[in-house]
């Protein structure tokens, strides 16, 4: 009996281990409906076209608004999946923040990426040093490109998936679609057609915290055999920010290798892919605007003559934050500081922390200004608030930052979680004075500009400066005419009464107002 007992075990011991779990099924399921497993394991290259749209939520005109829509282009690619290689052809039109067209493409291998052309106008010292224009891809880019390249590839996810069936593991249902996580991606299924119908990310966003990163897929068609999904919407936290339709998809054309190598000499020196904590939202959206400055460090182009963050002295006091693609400003008061901007992340917000506790015996920072609510000059914002400051915003931004401050964000990879929903929060409807027990002051101003509503700007007396972030670019050259930002700081100046001999900027460094001022009454 005992004998028996035991064989029946066995039995039914390899019965459940034949037995498909739910997951696999969900795979299996969706390989059948895409066409059958042998039908993607044939796919040997493929290419595509298609147009995209694409939209930046935290680049809104209104705090907390609707995303603003940044470009509109052309893409082709075409992959060879032995050697998972891709190449696109990108020609994008940008409206945000300025017109111009970028053409340009990059080639994706698993250790090496290239960019061959002009894609941002943050450029790093690669591409400006390079005729023609071309460069090899930072750890982050080339890594986050990896990623993307996967999140869109869905019929070589789930073949990959078919391969590895102890890799797909369970996954809380998507809006009710039943869903597994198989390397990073947690990929929901549509239970009546079994098709793939979301790939999502779980992502960190400096702005929002914690959020949900999802490719929505549709308007499936077979192409050899096999069904492709032609339209594509990325959704940053259920908000539509990218919109891809294929036009055209072919499976495995030729390919002309020679159209995806890189050169030997790009090949030596290129970063692999980054691995660990990739910013890959700031990668991913910097690009949607065209100002990615592609480097391994998210405040600093790392191939400059000289890297790194760095405060400079502007006067007594007064100290600008410099060296990378984003300023701040730094005033010592007589027992505290005052920060204006917290640009681009939390580890940039916590190199200044430390170099301010450093250089000013441990003054605590007591305010931090955001001239405005833009992800490039607020990202950091958590990291300066470390000491407890309060936070001035201009008019309009009170309830934007009061919910960012309150947003999850467990997976900020900077600074420890910290309860930042007791952090007062000042909203500058026309001006703040802001002094210490010297009597010396800082004042921010609202100010009226096409950028961004609720935008301030500040003004340190005994100084003679002032302070403004992507309306003018102090130290950069001046157009032959003024624009509209430009523009708006001479009258914010006028307006508020003040004379200022200098003003430093949150991009470029620090110029003569009489310059500005002179172009005006031109």
């Amino acid at each position: 009996m005992r004998y028996a007992l035991a064989a029946l075990f066995g039995a039914l011991l390899l019965a459940s281990c034949a037995t498909p779990t739910k997951e696999q099924s969900l795979v299996s399921k969706a390989a059948d409906a895409m066409g059958g497993a042998r039908a993607l394991g044939d796919i040997k290259t493929i290419s595509t076209s298609g147009t995209s749209k694409w939209w930046e939520p935290e680049q809104s005109e209104v705090p907390g608004g609707e995303p603003r829509f940044s470009a509109e282009g052309k893409i082709d690619s075409i992959s060879d999946l032995a050697s998972r290689t891709t190449r696109y052809d990108y020609q994008k039109n940008f409206a945000y923040p300025t017109a111009r067209t970028f053409t340009y493409s990059e080639v994706v291998t698993p250790q090496a990426g290239y960019v061959i052309g002009i894609d941002s106008n943050g450029r790093n010292a690669e591409s400006l040093k390079a005729n023609p224009p071309a460069h090899s891809m930072s750890g982050y880019r080339l890594a986050t490109t990896q990623r993307e390249r996967a999140r869109t590839g869905i019929a070589g996810m789930i073949s990959a998936m078919l391969a590895n069936p102890d890799a797909v593991k369970p996954a809380a249902d998507i809006n009710g679609l039943p869903a597994v996580e198989y390397q990073g991606f947690i990929v929901a299924f549509d239970p009546k057609t079994g098709l793939p119908e979301r790939v999502r990310n779980l992502d960190y966003d400096n702005i929002w915290g914690d959020v949900n990163y999802d490719s929505v897929l549709s308007d499936w068609r077979e192409f050899s055999g096999v069904k492709i999904p032609m339209k594509r919407s990325v959704q940053l936290n259920g908000r539509l920010v990218q919109e891809t339709q294929l036009t055209d998809v072919r499976i495995n054309p030729p390919i002309d290798q020679a159209r995806l190598q890189i050169p030997a000499g790009v090949l030596a020196n290129a970063a692999k892919p980054a691995t660990g904590n990739v910013p890959y939202q700031w990668v991913i959206r910097r690009q949607y605007i065209g100002t990615y400055l592609d480097s391994d460090n998210v405040s600093y182009d790392t191939k400059a003559a000289s890297p790194g963050l760095r405060l400079q002295q502007l006067s007594p006091g007064v100290f600008q934050l410099v060296g990378g693609s984003h300023n701040a400003l730094v005033v010592e008061m007589s027992d505290h500081l005052i920060v204006v901007d917290a640009p681009v992340s939390d580890a940039q917000s916590m190199w200044l922390l430390n170099a301010t506790k450093s250089q000013f015996s441990g003054k605590p920072i007591r305010w931090v200004v955001l001239t405005h609510h833009h992800m490039d000059h607020a990202g950091g914002v958590r990291g300066l608030l470390n000491d407890g400051a309060t936070l001035v915003v201009g008019q309009g931004n009170y309830k934007h930052f009061n919910d960012v401050l309150r947003a999850p964000a467990t997976r900020n990879p900077d600074m420890k979680v910290m309860d930042l929903t007791r952090i007062p929060i000042m909203e500058v409807t026309q001006s703040h004075v802001m002094t210490d027990s010297k009597g010396r002051q800082v004042m921010a101003y609202a100010m009226d500009n096409p950028h961004a509503k609720g935008m301030l700007m500040v003004w340190v007396p005994d100084a003679k400066l002032g302070y403004v972030t992507d309306l003018w670019n102090p130290g950069q050259p001046l157009p032959p005419k003024p624009n509209a930002g430009q523009a708006a700081v001479v009258s914010a100046v006028k307006k508020a009464g003040i004379q200022p001999e200098r003003f430093a900027g949150g991009h470029g460094s620090v110029d003569e107002y009489q310059k500005l001022e002179k172009l005006m009454g031109q």
